[in-house]
């Protein structure tokens, strides 16, 4: 098993550089083949006008719009110039969310820079990854400024005995495999220490029998939950976490769990999120 398709969403309004950075080395890891991925709408102002002054602007901003995308497709090519045997860009004028969400059909893992933290990402030109991993099927890798190589000397999983933390592992095989160290972990929140310990080393067996080594933490801290996987994190030299999505459905608003929206937008170490 092993990511043999990876997807790299950009954005046309912000810094693509450490996500096409990171995105480079896992495609020279898994020898995969690499697709870039980029949209922008056309967002006509508030103070929008008629007739042939507004159809002239229309065109100026789509003509905009093309250039930006021509420059997106030019900064992937490059970056995956020394890493990707197999390159293929994607772009379109439309939602990116809409886009990007239909094409990741194409992909194995989809890498996308972090959403939030104060920086807020326009639906018009780029794709919150909190969104994204709701409508994607498939795994994210998210990417913050923050981080550094594509770390897999250490690998945290955030275990919660769900559907999406049982999808989440299964998406990160590939990755597991990769690592050196593998470190399953709990947070008690509710329910007795030793259940826990019993769920993780269930998960610590199934792993061994995919050849994957790895020990189980259980942490009943009081904190929280996002708080605590960094402290875990941080304990353990993890560079990446890997956890399930969770959200539920307000009408027509998907709203993220904490712990889900701390991982989207706060962590300092890419993510794999999954659903």
């Amino acid at each position: 098993m092993t990511y043999a398709t990876i997807m790299v969403s950009l954005a046309s309004d912000q810094s693509n550089k450490r996500c096409l950075a990171i995105a480079s080395e896992m495609v020279d890891r898994f020898d995969a083949r690499a697709i870039g991925i980029a949209a922008e709408e056309f967002s006509p102002p508030l103070y929008f006008t008629t007739g042939e002054q507004a159809d002239k602007m229309i065109e100026q901003g789509r003509n905009a719009i093309k250039t930006r995308l021509s420059e997106l497709e030019s900064e992937f090519r490059t970056a995956m110039n020394r890493s990707a045997k197999r390159v293929e860009w994607r772009s379109n004028m439309e939602i990116p969310l809409r886009f990007v969400a239909r094409e990741a059909r194409a992909a194995d893992i989809i890498v996308i820079r972090q959403g939030g933290g104060g920086v807020f990402t326009d639906p018009f030109s780029g794709v919150n990854p909190g969104d994204l991993v709701m409508q994607a099927g498939r795994p994210l890798l998210i990417v913050p400024e923050e981080a550094g190589s594509f770390d897999l000397r250490s690998v945290l999983v955030a275990w919660k005995d769900t559907l999406e933390a049982r999808r989440a592992i299964v998406d990160s095989l590939p990755l597991l495999h990769k690592a050196k160290d593998v470190t399953i972990a709990e947070i008690v929140e509710d329910g007795s220490r030793e259940a826990a310990l019993s769920r993780t080393n269930d998960v610590v067996t199934w792993l061994k029998h995919h050849n994957i080594a790895a020990s189980a933490i259980v942490s009943d801290e009081k904190s929280h939950a996002g708080v605590a996987l960094n402290r875990i994190a941080s304990s353990v030299g993890a560079g990446i976490i890997v956890a399930g999505a969770y959200g539920h459905s307000r009408l027509s608003e998907w709203v993220l769990g904490g712990v889900t929206r701390h991982l989207t937008s706060e962590s300092t170490r890419c993510v794999l999120l999954s659903r």
